[in-house]
């Protein structure tokens, strides 16, 4: 039972995670359009490019923290 609360607890800090990520990837995202037109050739600034790049990198990090909990569920180690 112990064991249930805490995968639980786990779960639920890694959809915190996830929706804290995607969040700030799409206020990002948002920023780099509203930037674009009057940048300079109309290229983003290098300071949010390296933001979205490193939400992007936290994004797939989160993503192989999900196969992995899938893969222990699946495989009778979760529950």
């Amino acid at each position: 039972m112990d064991k249930r609360k805490t995968w639980r607890e786990q779960e639920q800090q890694l959809i915190e995670k996830w929706n804290s990520a995607a969040r700030r990837y799409r206020e990002i995202m948002a920023r780099i359009a509203d930037e674009q037109p009057f940048a300079p050739a109309g290229a983003p600034s290098d300071d949010i490019m390296n933001q979205a790049a490193a939400v992007r990198a936290e994004i797939d990090a989160l993503r192989k923290t999900v196969a992995r909990m899938k893969a222990e569920f699946n495989s009778g180690k979760r529950y």
